[in-house]
């Protein structure tokens, strides 16, 4: 039984890719992170001896604590976080518990560098329909909770993404673009190492709506037509970023949790049995 400011891997898991996701801290120290160097999906690293720099940033939030093992470490630093009014919990057995599930975990060199507010910066074309908003949901439901999306002229988005420090995606020639017949959030499922039943359901659906293949899944017909509707609901590209993630949330859960549920009316059925 673990104990009230403890949480396990598999309650963890439920969480992480949704809106209420707590924030993750990785304090293992470096002899540990180098016995296996890849992160939670949407960790970030920190320092315990740096405590008193960053623990206000996470005020008002809910807060899971990892270290190697889930003892003395991120119990440590959960007792000095709660004693703040910070809403914390350690991860019991720590990263090393939930790299023996065989859960998702994310190799640090695919991940790009922080910027002085510290999130990753990402840059793509202006006006975006499907890819350029699944990516960024999966960013940052999965890999940066804070990440932040430029939408730019097409002609400069490279410019753009040289001047400051910002990483192209869905751009033709870019490293996180199409692949064949893949689409950008393929290659980020892909490159993230974030592949999960879930996942790769709406993976299919993103493919089906992003690249005029709606025979791939049932639901990339209803992707497209609300994509495009929200496309011209929206002026401004970060309104339709913040409106659409709701779409993604509700995909995703029903790929995870809902995919064989059905729906009726119970008076049909009544009169389907009286017949």
């Amino acid at each position: 039984m673990t104990s009230p400011t403890e949480i396990t891997v598999n309650q963890l898991s439920r969480l992480i890719g949704l809106p209420n996701s707590p924030a993750i801290v990785d304090i293992r120290i470096d002899e540990d992170f180098a016995l296996d160097p890849r992160l939670i999906p949407g960790s970030r690293r920190r320092n315990h001896r740096e405590i008193a720099q960053w623990m206000d940033g996470y005020s008002g939030g809910n807060v899971v604590v990892v270290c190697h093992r889930g003892k003395k470490l991120s119990q440590g630093v959960v007792a000095l976080l709660r004693n703040e009014g910070i809403a914390a919990e350690s991860l019991a057995l720590g990263f090393e518990g939930w790299a023996q599930a065989g859960l998702p975990a994310i190799a640090p060199d695919k991940l790009p560098e922080r910027d002085d507010r510290g999130r990753t910066l990402w840059v793509t074309r202006a006006r975006p329909k499907i890819d350029r908003i699944a990516c960024p949901w999966l960013i940052r439901r999965f890999v940066d909770p804070d990440a932040a999306f430029l939408f730019v002229s097409p002609s400069e988005v490279e410019q753009v993404g040289e001047k400051f420090g910002a990483v192209p995606f869905d751009i033709e020639g870019s490293f996180w673009s199409h692949r064949g017949e893949a689409c950008s959030f393929d290659t980020m499922l892909e490159e993230f190492g974030l592949q999960s039943d879930a996942l790769s359901h709406l993976a299919l659906i993103v493919r089906g709506a992003d690249t005029a293949r709606p025979e791939l899944a049932p639901e990339a017909a209803g992707l497209l037509a609300a994509s495009l509707g929200l496309s011209r609901m929206y002026r401004d590209d970060l309104e339709q970023l913040s409106a659409s993630m709701v779409l993604y949330d509700s995909l995703y859960r029903w790929c995870r949790d809902a995919t064989g549920e059905t729906h009726d009316w119970p008076a049909h059925r009544s009169a389907m049995a009286v017949q």
